[in-house]
């Protein structure tokens, strides 16, 4: 098993050791709990442990360096009450978060804390602008144990994943404090993670949690699709694996170990019928209140793993999948950016040292901002903050009213489609349209003032949030032909069960009628540009983002353009736009988002 984890002498000592200091004790331990509840040691007169014990799991994912509480639509939770009606509520923020799990913690000795992958990558400013390292520090102090990596922990590659790991100072940018960066204190598993070279897994695939007689083994997985989702060069030399085949492979080798209580980590996810977190997955059957790629991942994981800590999707749900022997089995998700947390009850049986499944209970817990912060927290926070102060607070714009980046078609969408279109003809003033894809646009601009900058102005800091991942605007040639296929990948090939509708520029439209099927949906005649249609013969110049332009996100014609220009980030586009099109006293207004017509 490859081992990457890294000694701290400095750090915490924690209270259980890993697997192989145990294999000793695995004898003893089963014959303690052979002996009949209320036993005694009649050596010592001591009563000897029960043969249940409820292990604590807490769980959260998809975090994406949100130390500060997340703003709009991306910092709420909404919640179904007993009358039926749904409120809102204000959620995260790692002050509150760690107030929650270290009070979830009181009164139980056995508590594992685990994590679903993407931790970092496409964070705010007060993370990202210092490569995660700040989000590694608080999860740190927040006691995590364990964590799957996700796709975005390869967003600066593998290099860059390893040091988050073992710590070390930035290889370009070097320490941002006086002190070394020290790396974290969890491992982080990637099972299904492969070196192409060496053909084994790039960090450890599994990891044991112990406590005295009690054992639990964790195996983390990221989605098998992480290139497509991923810049190419953020995986380069790697090779992603089934989800479910590696973990019934490494859950095979736990077991032969003697750890037959596991849970696997999956960055991967589904969608339950409800958006509101306390939505009770199981009505009315088992697992039918969910789909998409966890549940057939869920289905065909072996029965030996107990419990399944999914994220990716965003969504919230604690639900029961059925295993391949038909046994039910907990599968959840914490939604993202900290708003919640799961609390499961594992409830291990010292006879089997299995975890008896028919006592396995799971809930998710709102991050609410009502308890009071955790000093540690908010001390973290204001260090960074101070140092990214001076570049944070810089403004680059002006907005009438909140830009949100929601919806199919969506107006923080339409504006950075606005702005490259703008930026590419800056380059190229042959540049003829431009288009962005939805899972780049990471929030929305708030019209309301996060500090002292002033009701309207869109900051640095606030721009970073929207657009985190430094991808350059690009311009390449398409025909008609091919920009019709563009737009039709969006809802077929790996993108048919799943759409992903890219934002056009204003001067793109069409119809997109979701009452048909795959690529049919796309209505073809109705395809537009500045009101005249497609010419399938004709030469077009769009612009896009690097990782549209490499074939991201399933648009495999997008990696086909020709006669290439690489300009500036896509974020200086974006503050360019701003600065050129808005004041103080004409702020821009949200686009109306009616470049999509969708019929129903």
């Amino acid at each position: 098993m490859p081992a990457t984890s890294h000694s701290h002498p400095s750090r915490r000592r924690r209270t259980y050791g890993l697997l192989a200091a145990a294999a000793g004790l695995a004898t003893a331990g089963a014959l303690v709990a052979a002996l009949p509840a209320g036993a005694h040691d009649s050596k010592h007169g001591k009563p000897l442990p029960s043969r249940y014990q409820d292990v604590q799991l807490l769980s959260f994912n998809d975090l994406h360096g949100n130390l500060e509480p997340p703003s709009g639509s991306s910092g709420r939770v909404t919640e179904i009450q007993a009358d039926g009606t749904t409120k809102t509520i204000d959620a995260g923020g790692v002050e509150y978060l760690a107030t929650h799990l270290r009070q979830a913690r009181e009164g139980n000795k056995y508590s594992v804390t685990a994590a679903g992958g993407d931790m970092v990558g496409a964070s705010p400013l007060i993370s990202g602008l210092f490569h995660d390292e700040p989000t590694i520090e608080a999860l740190n102090k927040l006691d995590l144990d364990v964590t799957s990596v996700g796709n975005h922990e390869f967003d600066e590659g593998a290099k860059e994943l390893a040091r988050l790991q073992k710590g070390g100072c930035h290889p370009t940018d070097g320490c941002y404090t006086d002190e070394e960066f020290g790396g974290a204190d969890f491992p982080y598993l990637a099972a299904n993670v492969l070196d192409e070279k060496s053909g084994k897994p790039i960090l450890k695939p599994y990891w044991v949690w112990k406590k005295k007689d009690v054992k639990v083994g964790f195996i983390g997985v990221t989605l098998e699709d992480t290139p497509g989702i991923v810049s190419a060069e953020g995986v380069k030399g790697l090779k992603f694996k089934d989800e479910v085949d590696t973990i019934n492979k490494y859950a095979k080798e736990l077991q032969r170990q003697g750890v037959k209580s596991i849970v696997a980590l999956i960055h991967e996810g589904g969608l339950p019928a409800s958006t509101s977190y306390n939505y009770n997955c199981d009505s009315p059957g088992a697992g039918d209140g969910i789909s998409g790629p966890i549940v057939d991942i869920a289905k065909n994981i072996s029965p030996s793993v107990d419990a399944l800590v999914t994220g990716h999707t965003h969504a919230a749900y604690a639900c029961t999948i059925n295993d391949p022997s038909g046994k039910p089995r907990t599968v959840t998700s914490a939604a993202s950016f900290g708003r919640l947390y799961t609390d499961t009850t594992l409830t291990y049986d010292r006879f089997t040292g299995d975890i008896a499944r028919t006592a396995v209970k799971s809930a998710n817990h709102v991050v609410t901002r009502t308890v009071p912060k955790a000093p540690d927290m908010t001390e973290l926070i204001s260090k960074w903050n101070t140092l990214a102060a001076p570049i944070g607070n810089r403004a680059i714009g002006y907005v009438s009213a909140d830009v949100p980046n929601t919806g199919t078609e969506s107006p923080m969408g339409d504006l950075i489609a606005d702005a490259q279109l703008w930026y590419g003809k800056e380059l190229d003033a042959e540049a003829d349209l431009a288009l962005m894809n939805p899972g780049g646009v990471r929030a929305g601009l708030t019209y309301a003032a996060k500090g002292a900058e002033g009701d309207g102005v869109v900051t640095y800091a606030e721009g970073f949030t929207v657009q985190p991942f430094a991808n350059t605007v690009n311009l390449q040639d398409f025909t008609g032909a091919q920009l019709i296929q563009v737009l039709k990948e969006q809802v077929s090939g790996t993108n048919a069960s799943a759409p992903k509708i890219l934002q056009p520029s204003a001067n793109l439209t069409y119809t997109l009628d979701l009452t048909k099927a795959g690529a049919d949906r796309v209505v073809t005649d109705s395809v537009k540009l500045n009101g005249a249609a497609i010419d399938p013969a004709a030469t077009y110049r769009v612009a896009t983002n690097s990782f549209l332009a490499g074939g991201g996100d399933g648009f495999t014609t997008l990696g086909q353009g020709t006669n290439d220009l690489v300009g500036l980030d896509d974020l200086t586009a974006l503050e360019r736009y701003l600065l050129a099109n808005s004041s103080a006293t004409a702020p821009i207004a949200p686009p109306v988002t009616n470049r999509i017509t969708i019929v129903k």
